[in-house]
Order: C-alpha cells, then sequence, then structure tokens
C-alpha cells in the first residue's frame, strides 16, 4: 500500500485498550484517547493511511449502551455517505465487542467495511496487545479486498465477521473464535490474505422507532421456572438459551408456551456453536414441541446475537408474524 493514500476514521471507545493506572484505586480505567493509542503504534505512517482520529467515548465495554451503539451507527453512516473513507476502525472494550460487531452489524449498508478490536492485556503490562491489534484493525479497514464484508472483528492478527465471532477466553490475547466457520482472514506481512468468501451481507435493518425490552433467559439444570414466570410482563421479548439443540425441562414447557402468546420468544441455545434443530426430537420439552407452541427457531445464532436481532427488529414496529420470517434470513 506503500505510495497510495487511502483513508481511515477511528473510533475510540474507551476499554482495556485505552486503560492506565488510576492513583486513587490502584485499578486501571479507561483513560487514553484515540490520538494515544495511535500514538503507541508503530509504523502506520508508512502505509499511505490518512487517519481520522475520533474519540467517541472513554468507558469500560460493560457499561457501553444501546444509546451509545446507535449514536455511534449515526455518525459513521455520516462519514461514509461523504464517499472519501475507505473504512472505519472502532476501539473498544472486548466485554462486548462481539455484540458491538453484531449490533452494527445489522444496520450497516455500506460497502466499507467496519473493524472493531480491543486488547486483553492493557498497556500497564508486559507484552500488551492493543498496539498490534490496531495496527492490523486499520491495515484491515483500509484494505480493498474487504469492502462488501460489512463489520469485522479483527483481534490477534484474525480476521471474524460479526457474524460468528465469540469471545472464548477471559484472559488469553487469542481470545476470539469463530465456532463453525473460523476466522474469514489474517493479517501477515502487512496486508489482508483471506481464508475463505466475505461474508453474506443482507439488507440493513431501519432504524429503531422505539425501545424495547428484549430479555435473556439461560436454562439450567434442575430449573424449576420460578425465574421464567418473573419475565412475564417485564419484557416485549425474549431470548431462551436453551440445552443442546433447543431443550428446556418438561416443567418450563407451559410456562413458554404462555409468555409466546404475549411477546415473541425465541429458541437459541446456550452453547454458541452450532444450530437449533427444528424437527429432530419431539419429546415435550423438545425443540420440535417448542416450536409447535409458537417459539422462534434461532437458527445458528448464539443467544447474545439472537438477543440484538430480536431487539432491534422490535425496535422498528416490526409485526409478529415477520420476526420468525426475519430469523429465518439472517439465522441460516
Amino acid at each position: 500500500m506503500a505510495g497510495v493514500t487511502r483513508t481511515v476514521a477511528v473510533y475510540s471507545l474507551g476499554g482495556t485498550i485505552a486503560m492506565t493506572t488510576d492513583p486513587a484505586t490502584g485499578g486501571v480505567v479507561p483513560a487514553l484517547s484515540a490520538h494515544d493509542l495511535l500514538a503507541a503504534v508503530p509504523g502506520l505512517d508508512g502505509h499511505g493511511i490518512d487517519l481520522r482520529v475520533h474519540d467517541f467515548r472513554r468507558v469500560p465495554g460493560a457499561s457501553l449502551t444501546f444509546d451509545d451503539l446507535s449514536e455511534l451507527g449515526t455518525e459513521i453512516d455520516k462519514v461514509l455517505d461523504g464517499g472519501d473513507v475507505d473504512g472505519i476502525v472502532i476501539t473498544q472494550g472486548t466485554d462486548t465487542i462481539e455484540e458491538t460487531a453484531f449490533f452494527l452489524d445489522l444496520r450497516h449498508g455500506h460497502n466499507q467495511p467496519v473493524v472493531v478490536t480491543g486488547a486483553m492485556r492493557n498497556p500497564t503490562m508486559a507484552g500488551p496487545d492493543g498496539p498490534a491489534n490496531l495496527y492490523a484493525a486499520v491495515v484491515a479497514a483500509a484494505d480493498p479486498q474487504l469492502r462488501g464484508a460489512g463489520v469485522l472483528v479483527v483481534m490477534n492478527d484474525e480476521i471474524h465477521a460479526a457474524r460468528h465471532v465469540r469471545k472464548a477466553h477471559t484472559t488469553s490475547p487469542a481470545a476470539f473464535a469463530s465456532p463453525g466457520a473460523g476466522p474469514i482472514g489474517r493479517i501477515a506481512e502487512d496486508r489482508v490474505r483471506l481464508a475463505s468468501p466475505l461474508p453474506d451481507r443482507f439488507v440493513p435493518l431501519a432504524p429503531a422507532v422505539r425501545d424495547p425490552r428484549v430479555g435473556l433467559y439461560t436454562v439450567s439444570l434442575g430449573d424449576d421456572g420460578t425465574l421464567l414466570e418473573a419475565w412475564s410482563g417485564q419484557c416485549d421479548g425474549l431470548v431462551v438459551a436453551a440445552f443442546g439443540v433447543g431443550h428446556v425441562p418438561q416443567r418450563l414447557v407451559e410456562s413458554l408456551e404462555r409468555l409466546a402468546v404475549r411477546v415473541p420468544v425465541v429458541l437459541a441455545s446456550r452453547i454458541g456453536n452450532g444450530p437449533v434443530l427444528t424437527g429432530t426430537y419431539g419429546f415435550p420439552g423438545s425443540e420440535k414441541d417448542l416450536i409447535s407452541r409458537g417459539l422462534i427457531p434461532a437458527g445458528d445464532l448464539g443467544p447474545y446475537q439472537a438477543r440484538l436481532l430480536l431487539q432491534a427488529l422490535l425496535a422498528q414496529d416490526v409485526a409478529r408474524e415477520s420476526i420468525a420470517e426475519k430469523f429465518a434470513v439472517f439465522a441460516r
């Protein structure tokens, strides 16, 4: 890319990558600006990439909200509508990277890639990975091969599609994986090396017109349904993270059926790798039984992604009968 000027806009949201030690508590907190982060990355000036830097938020990843991401998405759309930016990089805390990436991907309608990155080791530790991840993210965002790829996560020199990426370890620098799919490519020798075709793209969802509450209920051994009943009347939609391919204890079936009459209830798997089935098992509480009672299968979307898709659909006031159709498209 030397000698070729490409433009990448960088948005910093905070997170581990931007943390330094707080003298008052002795713990690390978000404090570094986007300019600070880029100043710690050697070698970017030799790639012919013009960086436009935006210090958007300084919060831990766990504290990001739908409002934060909606505002960020609007800002990114405005920048990309101008046509003079080749890609976007977002730095944030890794706690919610997979959710940020999927949230933005549902609404991303431009060809320019949006790359989300962060760090597992903060800058006060030996071998912080933030500079290397930011370097790789900028290289990826500027590469024409990734036009049309949607939103991506770049960590540990791997490029993951928002559709598949999961945080798979609490501390390892190699914390991110795409179960069942693998990364779509890697960064090596300062360029993108694709390992598979770019992910399928869908018609982007429209902006929200309301702010629905969507719950996530995880089924566990010995579950008697008491906590499930607590969701009744408290949510506009619910995702059930069920056992295996979509199974729940028989004693939960009637509660789920009653709830599914009132609000959309999506059936996902708590495993996070592999699909919810639709017609294999037939016992009470099986996937076939629950779908016959009105639950919507999530396909191979994990429960976190399924919750974000349901929230996005309800936020648009999508008709209830259309929600299952939308899941069938997005979750295939």
